[in-house]
């Protein structure tokens, strides 16, 4: 159980990496989906930006499901040793 809640975890950091990568990359293009110079072309950089937040709180969620079942595997092994 404690090996699948690892992989889930993992699975998570990996989701999260490559979503905020994919945000920094629209960053990146600076708003190049919306004419630039325009209130549209600087509006089209919000929604990446938020992205790029939740991307991060949810890799950070997915690192704590990890060092949690790591705590406890690491326990359950000092016990039984």
């Amino acid at each position: 159980m404690i090996s699948n809640t690892l992989g889930i975890g993992i699975q998570g950091i990996q989701e999260g990496m490559a979503g905020m990568e994919n945000a920094a990359r629209k960053i990146a293009r600076g708003g190049a989906d919306g004419p630039q110079g325009t209130a549209e072309g600087a509006g089209s950089l919000v929604e990446p930006i938020v992205e790029l937040n939740l991307y991060e709180r949810s890799v950070e969620a997915s690192a704590q499901v990890v060092k949690t079942a790591d705590e406890t595997l690491g326990t359950l092994l000092d016990i039984m040793a």
